[in-house]
């Protein structure tokens, strides 16, 4: 059973229920598996991103073309998701690839000594990933600071570095391409969870006020986000890395400046899955706060977790920051403030808003869900409609 619900702003989520999507895991398997269940419950029988769309392909061209803005969610994604648009479907599924192609290129090994940096250079990361064909060129290697430090007996069980590769950007370069999508567009693409300080981050579940500079206007109610999301996205590195907000901006500055008057309309994408689905939310408000001349910024979100308070959500919508958040209505981190669950434990230690996992969750779980500090980054939602993909 495949939900789909669309909402009355920029923000829409659709849940996808019987494939397990929450937690960041290196497996190459994950997007073809999410690919034949979005196929499966539409009833397509070809099961293709827009890069490759078989029979038809004039007017498919001819559809994302004219309708770019529409997928971008310009109208609220309004008729595209009850049923859901082919076209956008493949749209997902293009984004998707991206998000898979940051799991790719980091090194999992723990015994590298390439440990957590991108296993290819930048001029052929999409290349060797399988976009060869895709138009798009990555300008820039994103990179993210852990401010929690490693206990030592941790320490001695396992090796995590403070800065981690953690994504990239990557930008429409090929004129086919521009033509295609119907403007140049720029992709933010994040991975999940994948190293054991980036977990301790993720169990800083607290809420934390955003720096000044992020906050568009004074409010009596201050936005808040997830501490450890927070310090993830603007702890300098201490020595080679600037932190991954600094890097955004700058980029997107540069970015800006090249290409806002070469003709071409412009669109930036930011994209992730669990963790990176969340810092892909932070990222879209960030340069749509930062920069007045931004152009529209959507997010296509994977499995991603209640991030901030309510006073957040509506400076997001307040930014015109476009939300697609899609997620498995099965999985508990979609439901939770921060990101971790551990399905083996059975007991959890909790000491005022400070969560800390000692074991497993129902009573946790069932608390957070029930805190009204924490919500999504939508708005609530006005209509639901099911679809039967025909499985049981």
């Amino acid at each position: 059973m495949m939900n789909i619900s669309s909402g009355n702003f920029k923000s829409n989520h659709i849940l996808f229920t019987k494939q397990y999507l929450g937690l960041a895991l290196p497996t190459t398997s994950r997007w073809s598996t999410l690919s034949k269940r979005l196929g499966s419950a539409c009833r397509f029988k070809l099961i293709t991103s827009s890069w490759n769309s078989g029979s038809g392909q004039c007017r498919a061209v001819a559809e994302l073309r004219d309708r770019w803005m529409e997928f971008q969610g310009i109208k609220n994604w309004e008729g595209l998701l009850d049923p859901l648009d082919d076209d956008l479907r493949k749209e997902i599924l293009r984004y998707g690839e991206f998000v898979e192609t940051a799991y790719r290129c980091f090194d999992f090994d723990m015994s590298s000594p390439t440990y957590a940096t991108c296993l290819y250079p930048q001029s052929s990361m999409l290349t060797d990933c399988g976009l060869d064909k895709s138009g798009y060129k990555v300008i820039k290697n994103l990179y993210a600071t852990c401010a929690t430090r490693m206990p030592r007996w941790a320490k001695r069980l396992a090796s995590s570095p403070q800065s981690s590769w953690i994504g990239y950007v990557a930008v429409c370069d090929d004129a086919e391409e521009i033509a295609r999508l119907g403007r140049r567009d720029v992709v933010i693409a994040y991975r999940g969870t994948a190293t054991s300080s980036e977990w301790l981050e993720n169990l800083r579940a607290t809420l934390s006020c955003l720096p000044d500079d992020m906050t568009a206007e004074l409010n009596y109610d201050q936005p808040m986000v997830q501490s450890g999301l927070l310090s993830l996205y603007t702890t300098n590195a201490q020595c080679d890395h600037q932190s991954l907000q600094d890097t955004i901006r700058e980029e997107i500055g540069n970015i800006l400046d090249k290409y806002s008057h070469d003709g071409n309309p412009l669109s930036i994408t930011v994209t992730g899955h669990s963790l990176g689905a969340a810092l892909a939310t932070l990222t879209a408000y960030d340069i749509a706060t930062k920069f007045s001349n931004a152009p529209i910024v959507t997010v296509v979100s994977f499995g991603g977790p209640r991030i901030g308070n309510k006073s957040f959500r509506c400076q997001l919508e307040k930014s015109g920051t476009n939300v697609l958040r899609i997620v498995n209505s099965d999985d508990p981190v979609t439901r939770v403030p921060g990101f971790v669950i551990d399905d083996d434990a059975d007991d959890v230690v909790q000491k005022g808003t400070d969560h800390v996992a000692a074991g497993g969750m129902p009573s946790w779980l069932q608390w957070c869900m029930e805190d009204t500090q924490w919500v999504y980054a939508e708005t609530s939602y006005s209509n639901h409609c099911s679809i039967d993909d025909g499985e049981d």
